[in-house]
């Protein structure tokens, strides 16, 4: 078995996220601790308690997530859970991988994601800006459609060969989505986050997110890690930061990741945060190969077994 652990991103977080596994280990609220202190607020409460639209804003979504994903590896590590071959994070998600494989330091980490955050916040105020998943049509068809709106919309999250999240303003997704549903979209699905990424209104983040990558300390990853600007495993230090800041403004290639690591050799995945959106996602791409949550409790068991 060949193991690839695959990391959420905004959208799967949820009050009480991985609550049955915090209360079996203190491994949790000891880093959800220590990235309270970092950050100066109660992040525990926030991610146990919410309110679920403070979670959501995305300066506290991205380290909220972080933490509780990376405390979740380290908990399968601690306990004998198999070490992956690859990893791979969908948009923040690979902040958790990247940390995870040990590029950046758990700390470090954590104000980097909280600090993007606030960027990305402030590049696009809320409402301004809008995420929706589309499915039931191949990229081809969607990319034809935004291209036909006026306003700001463009494929931001190429997840499975039917499933592409748009993002853009407003507008510029409300006119998609009509048009979308014309041209035979399945379903339309709004996401839960508070800025458009991955699209042109990130372009003024990137000064930003680029001083401050470049003010962190980064080690080669210690396991190969997909990235989704190019869905392919870097080591080069400088290659990792540049795709890191590409990736603000360029869409996220999942399908194209998740399949490359199948080519890699994975053929065992785990999805290691909150949700299954990501196994959803694997079972879409390629059935030939197993994906399972470790979120919960008895999930999180019988993965071990």
């Amino acid at each position: 078995m060949s193991v690839g652990f695959i990391f959420p991103g905004q959208g799967s977080q949820e009050v009480g996220m991985l609550k049955d596994l915090q209360d079996e280990s203190s491994h949790f609220a000891l880093r959800l601790e220590e990235a309270s202190a970092i950050l100066g607020l109660d992040l525990a409460e926030l991610v146990n308690e919410g309110p679920l639209d403070r979670l959501n804003q995305t300066e506290i979504t991205q380290p909220a997530l972080l933490c509780m994903s990376v405390a979740l590896f380290e908990y399968w590590i601690a306990e004998g859970g198999e070490s992956p071959t690859a990893m791979a994070g969908h948009s923040l998600g690979e902040y958790s991988a990247l940390t995870a494989a040990g590029v950046f330091s758990f700390a470090d980490a954590v104000k980097l994601v909280h600090e993007r955050g606030k960027i990305m916040q402030q590049a696009v105020p809320v409402g301004s800006g809008s995420m929706c998943a589309v499915l039931g049509l191949d990229l081809e068809e969607v990319e034809a459609v935004c291209n036909t709106i006026s306003d700001i919309v463009a494929p931001a999250n190429l997840n499975t060969p039917k499933q592409t999240v748009i993002a853009g303003t407003v507008a510029g997704v409300e006119g998609a989505n009509a048009a979308l549903k014309e041209a035979g979209a399945r379903r339309l699905v709004p996401l839960a986050v508070s800025v458009p990424s991955h699209c042109e209104l990130m372009s003024s983040t990137i000064e930003g997110v680029s001083e401050l990558l470049d003010s962190i300390s980064m080690q080669e990853p210690s396991v190969p890690v997909f990235q989704n600007v190019d869905a392919s495993p870097q080591s080069d230090i400088e290659t990792i930061r540049q795709n890191l800041i590409a990736q603000l403004s360029s869409p996220v290639r999942w399908s194209d990741s998740f399949a490359n690591m199948v080519a890699f050799g994975c053929d065992q995945f785990f999805e290691c945060g909150p949700g299954r959106a990501l196994t959803g996602m694997a079972r879409q791409i390629d059935r030939s190969v197993s994906a399972s949550v470790i979120g919960t409790l008895d999930d999180f068991r019988t993965a071990l077994e």
